[in-house]
């Protein structure tokens, strides 16, 4: 039975001092995944990123069903860390007029709407960047905004499918298969966010901004890399060799007496100590049958066999610490359960609660990223839907209470819920 891991609370940062996008601010109106990973990396280093939501229910990913703490999902709380959160219908011309004026004074504007949406808006790149020649306006989309593909809708899996990517998952004699995670989804994110930080350099060069785009197939295609690099060299279609690529015998899962363990043994030399050193096997390098690589390669299952037959003869620890002294690349098969609770997670200190509005505190996933210098921001809990409208409207643009009212009154906000200050 699983039990909710217990998580310490965040100290602050050691610190106080500047971030690496202090004054940067970005208008964000992604949702679901590549676009919400891209723009969390922005603010989680000091950029204000203001989120704008449709207030019937905002980003689709508040629905999703993994897990829900304090009326928010894991995924939506998982991609929304350090923005402001504002809700406005788009479709009301005033919700627009308050987009106009965020996107005049923004750095940042980023967007994943289907094709089409935002020139229905008027709030495409081609309308806004005469009112704001230095903005850097990143699109995300499936297929790109331009050509025969721009209006398609389409999905992490779908482009895993439709690039090759998929057909390399799995097992030889099974069908493709997706990455758990939404993996060209959230590589597409990080792109995005790489191509935002190329155009703000060039922009401190060229004094003006530009159009980026980032497309989830050109991602996924990308992601075959050395795969499919070797089919464009030699036209042979690459297969699936499940845990071991290139159908390696020395690299993959192998089970202990009690348990899996994963070994990444790719070469002669981690070869040579593996068989010697901690098989205690040196026939499994003298016998011509495995003498080479080429060799090993022809023979695969013979020596995958013989290796397995060895592992199965001892404890998981055991072989572990056997592998550790020979320096051999080896790690433990864990569950989601196992890694977060292991080690590597907590000594690194990976994993705390923060605070958060209607649940207490909230579960965080710490940036992958360390700056020495201008380390990621304090962290502070996705907003709930339209938590900050009165403050943005306020703060940044400088409206007063009868034009707020005003709007309210036209039914910009809708269905937002009351604002509250970051």
């Amino acid at each position: 039975m699983s039990t909710k891991p217990q998580l310490p609370q965040r100290p602050p940062r050691a610190e106080v001092g500047p971030t690496a996008l202090d004054g940067l601010l970005v208008v964000d109106f992604t949702r679901v995944v590549a676009g919400p990973a891209c723009t969390q990396t922005l603010a989680d280093f000091g950029a204000r990123v203001i989120k704008i939501e449709n207030p019937d229910g905002g980003d689709d990913t508040r629905a999703y069903e993994h897990a829900e703490i304090g009326g928010e999902s894991a995924a939506y709380l998982s991609l929304n860390r350090n923005k402001c959160g504002i809700a406005l219908d788009l479709a009301v011309p005033e919700a627009r007029e308050i987009a106009l004026d965020l996107i005049r004074r923004a750095d940042v504007v980023v967007e994943n709407f289907s094709s089409g949406v935002m020139k229905k808006f008027g709030l495409d790149y081609e309308a806004v960047a005469p009112l704001n020649p230095r903005l850097i306006y990143c699109s995300i989309s499936a297929y790109g905004r331009t050509g025969p593909f721009a209006s398609r809708p389409g999905f992490d899996p779908i482009t895993q499918a439709e690039s090759g990517f998929m057909s390399l998952n799995g097992f030889a004699d099974g069908p493709p298969v997706r990455t758990g995670p939404p993996i060209v989804d959230i590589a597409t994110g990080m792109t995005a966010c790489n191509a935002i930080l190329l155009a703000l350099l060039a922009r401190d060069r060229l004094g003006r901004g530009q159009h980026v785009e980032v497309a989830l197939f050109d991602i996924a295609m990308a992601m075959t890399g050395f795969y499919g690099m070797a089919y464009l060299i030699n036209g042979q279609n690459p297969g699936r060799f499940g845990n071991s690529p290139s159908g390696s015998p020395t690299v993959g899962v192998y089970e202990a007496s009690d348990g899996p363990l994963y070994m990444a043994c790719a070469n002669d030399r981690l070869y040579k100590r593996l068989v010697v050193e901690v098989l205690n096997r040196p026939d499994l390098i003298t016998d011509p049958q495995f003498a080479t690589r080429k060799a090993r390669s022809e023979n695969k299952e013979l020596l995958r066999a013989a290796i397995a037959e060895v592992f199965a003869g001892d404890s998981l620890e055991n072989w572990m610490a056997k592998m550790k002294l020979a320096n051999i690349p080896v790690g433990y098969l864990r569950t989601v359960e196992e890694g977060f609770n292991a080690p590597e997670a907590r000594e690194r200190h990976r994993l705390y609660q923060i605070p958060h509005p209607t649940a207490e505190w909230v579960p965080n996933i710490e940036p992958p990223i360390s700056m020495s210098v201008t380390p990621a921001m304090d962290p502070v809990a996705a907003p709930l839907l339209g938590e900050h409208t009165d403050r943005v409207l306020r703060d940044t643009l400088g409206y007063d209470d009868r034009r707020i009212a005003e709007f309210a009154r036209r039914g910009v906000f809708r269905s937002g819920k009351p604002s509250a200050p970051l």
